[in-house]
């Protein structure tokens, strides 16, 4: 049986598809820009942030999901999904600051960032929920089975 998608995931899915091709074109251009006319004092401010914009307006993407899903256990799940993201994030950020403060490592972290963190805990979370999810279907069916 396929599952029914929720309106609330189709807008949530239409919002991140535009805001990840805003994303793409946004980073690349700023990356151009950067490499062959860069915009000198005031002006590098903005377009070095531009490519920020796309993935705030994911964040909240996301939590407008959370707002407008209408199943309670489907929202649950992305609660959880979201929580795992933001304590995956948490610890590899505290542990990687650590490490910078007592020189084991040079400062800067290659490019990824927090959002980077906490968008691979939104994939590590969902995959989490999926196992649970299938662990907890198959301790049903075996009571199911014991039932009769």
């Amino acid at each position: 049986m396929r599952a029914r998608m929720s309106p609330a995931m189709r807008r949530y899915l239409k919002r991140l598809t535009i805001c990840m091709a805003i994303y793409v074109v946004l980073i690349f251009t700023a990356g151009w820009l950067f490499r062959h006319a860069p915009p000198a004092g005031v002006l590098a401010y903005p377009v070095a942030v531009l490519p920020a914009l796309p993935i705030l307006a994911t964040f909240w993407t996301i939590f407008r999901l959370l707002a407008e899903e209408t199943d309670e256990y489907l929202r649950m799940m992305l609660v959880r999904q979201s929580l795992f993201a933001t304590a995956f994030c948490l610890s590899i950020m505290t542990v990687w600051e650590f490490l910078q403060n007592y020189d084991v490592v040079p400062p800067g972290n290659g490019g990824f960032g927090a959002a980077f963190f906490w968008f691979v805990g939104l994939g590590l979370g969902g995959m989490w929920n999926a196992f649970v999810n299938r662990a907890d279907c198959a301790e049903d069916d075996d009571e199911a089975e014991a039932a009769e």
